[in-house]
């Protein structure tokens, strides 16, 4: 099958081909756009908002302090914190040290926290106090010497940062107790940086700058290692994506997925400043309730999130009377959008929400609709400018349209490989480029794709392939239904069978009733065969639902 079937099918005509030499590295992009949008509002964070001047600048004193730790270019720096105003300023200090970063959830337990240190031989970090006691239990066992703790209120400034970090460490106990030597505050290194100058190194294309770790919702958490080119490429495919749809310096994004998350990094850390845009952060996505503030708080054209964070948004009554009026774009991604939670944001916000599809592997955005809204609900839309896609079947022959099979995607932005692990790489990445994503679908003959499912969530009913992504679509479009998660149990009968589990909207939902829906819209294989009832479905911290957990 030919892999460029969707050129003639693009809106606005074929995309021009992006080039990736056009920034040797992702500081001169970076860099650019900081001089560009100078006195622009780049970021702001509980009401507190810092240039792209500003940004430079503190990011330049945070490199110089880094610098005169003894960090060297090459060397690891693990950033673990949620969406502040620090994220940023870490970020892009550490890329202009020269340093490798490594995204971190600040949820992660010391375990989980010990292995990715060790992995990556972090030396340095820069952390929330408020995770400091996990640091503590684990930092003999890494090679971390620098570790730079940040706190909520420090970059908020005036009464209102030293009464922040008063409520969360002394009224809400947020803080537990610890006790780390030799560490600094993150204002500290700034007031310190002052004092140094950066030192001057060299930095190429295949340079990896990112180890961004797999989510390890399919098995053991792996590096990727993302370079200079991979990055440029994808701020360039995602930058011109959006042409057309956004006007420079005149754009307010929301971002309530945190940035340590490889969706939320790359579009509202990355991508998005090629537009001068200003940025809010949120910094606890699960409290609804500061994501509204936000959208009353500021005239909000952008926003990025996950499906079970816009059905939670579109349950509330709250949300619902907000003004849209502003409101350009909204992208999901993470995991598949359902097509009724499509349907009613269109509805309430008058915005169409626009599905992508991407990996860490990958930078991560692969394929993405149309913003115009010629798109197709329930497709993963179209690959992104000078990236290639086909679909494998399971007997390694190429599928034509409609057929199932591995998803396989080629282009810039496809990562070097995983850290210290060559033979993961070999399994995940072909000799000539191509990036096995586990995934399953198909290709219409528009050449647009549709997620079927994982290949490792698959369930085998009687020798039939059961996916769980079409049982949770329709379960969810049931009206008394909030959240559904399909997943397949033992039988002896059948092998497997399928059981969901459910959280109610309107608790008079009977399983009698639910089963009958199912029925009415699902061949007998397919249906249900066990409903369990839930208060909550496990979650990771950026809201994808675990199968793993309820299997």
């Amino acid at each position: 099958m030919d892999h460029k079937p969707w050129l003639s099918h693009y809106p606005a005509g074929v995309p021009e081909a992006i080039d990736p030499s056009r920034y040797p590295t992702l500081m001169d992009f970076v860099n650019e756009c900081f001089e560009k949008y100078r006195e622009r509002n780049a970021f702001e964070c509980m009401g507190k908002k810092i240039t792209y001047g500003q940004t430079d600048d503190l990011s330049t004193r945070f490199a110089a302090y880094l610098h005169s730790r003894g960090l060297k270019p090459g060397d690891r720096i693990a950033i673990m914190m949620p969406n502040l105003l620090q994220y940023p300023v870490a970020v892009f200090g550490a890329l202009k040290a020269g340093l490798i970063i490594v995204n971190t959830n600040p949820l992660y337990t010391p375990r989980e926290m010990l292995a990715q240190f060790e992995d990556s031989g972090v030396r340095a970090i820069v952390i929330l106090e408020n995770f400091a006691s996990n640091l503590e239990s684990i930092i003999t066992k890494t090679s971390i010497d620098t570790v730079i703790l940040a706190s909520i209120g420090e970059m908020l400034g005036g009464l209102k940062g030293p009464m922040v970090n008063f409520v969360v460490r002394k009224i809400k106990k947020m803080v537990p107790k610890y006790s780390l030597k030799n560490t600094v505050t993150f204002s500290h290194a700034l007031s310190e940086g002052k004092n140094f100058a950066v030192r001057l190194f060299s930095s190429g294309p295949d340079d990896v700058i990112v180890h961004q770790y797999t989510g390890g919702t399919t098995g053991i958490s792996k590096g990727a290692m993302l370079t200079n080119r991979n990055l440029v490429a994808n701020m360039l495919q995602i930058s011109s994506w959006m042409k057309g749809q956004l006007t420079e310096g005149r754009e307010v994004t929301l971002s309530p997925l945190p940035m340590y998350h490889i969706f939320a990094f790359a579009v509202n850390c990355l991508a998005i400043i090629s537009y001068g845009a200003h940025t809010v952060l949120v910094t606890n996505a699960r409290d609804l309730k500061s994501v509204i503030k936000e959208f009353k708080r500021n005239k909000i054209s952008l926003m990025t999130g996950l499906n079970t964070l816009f059905n939670a948004l579109l349950n509330d009554e709250e949300f619902r009377q907000c003004d849209f009026s502003s409101l350009k774009v909204t992208v999901g991604g993470g995991m598949a959008i359902q097509k009724v939670v499509a349907e009613r944001w269109k509805e309430v916000t008058g915005c169409v929400l626009t599905e992508g599809y991407g990996m860490t592997e990958s930078s991560p955005l692969i394929s993405v609709n149309p913003l115009d809204g010629t798109g197709k609900i329930g497709s993963i839309g179209l690959p992104v400018a000078s990236t290639e896609i086909r679909i494998i079947k399971e007997d390694g022959t190429e599928a034509v349209f409609g057929e199932d099979g591995e998803i396989q995607c080629r282009g810039p932005q496809v990562m070097k490989g995983y850290y210290n692990q060559p033979g993961e790489t070999a399994k995940t990445v072909t000799a000539d480029g191509w990036l096995c994503t586990g995934d399953i679908g198909h290709m219409d003959e528009d050449g647009y794709m549709y997620i079927v499912d994982r290949k490792k969530d698959m369930i085998l009913v009687s020798g039939f392939n059961v996916y769980p992504n079409e049982i949770e679509n329709v379960v969810a479009s049931h009206p008394k239904v909030q959240e559904v998660a399909a997943v397949g149990v033992a039988d002896d009968r059948s092998g497997e069978v399928v059981k969901i589990f459910v959280v109610k909207k309107d608790q008079s939902l009977e399983k009698e009733e639910l089963m009958a829906y199912c029925k009415e819209n699902l061949t007998g294989y397919k249906v249900p065969k066990h409903i369990e009832w839930r208060d909550e479905l496990p979650k990771t911290n950026v809201g994808k639902i675990l199968r793993r957990a309820l299997r």
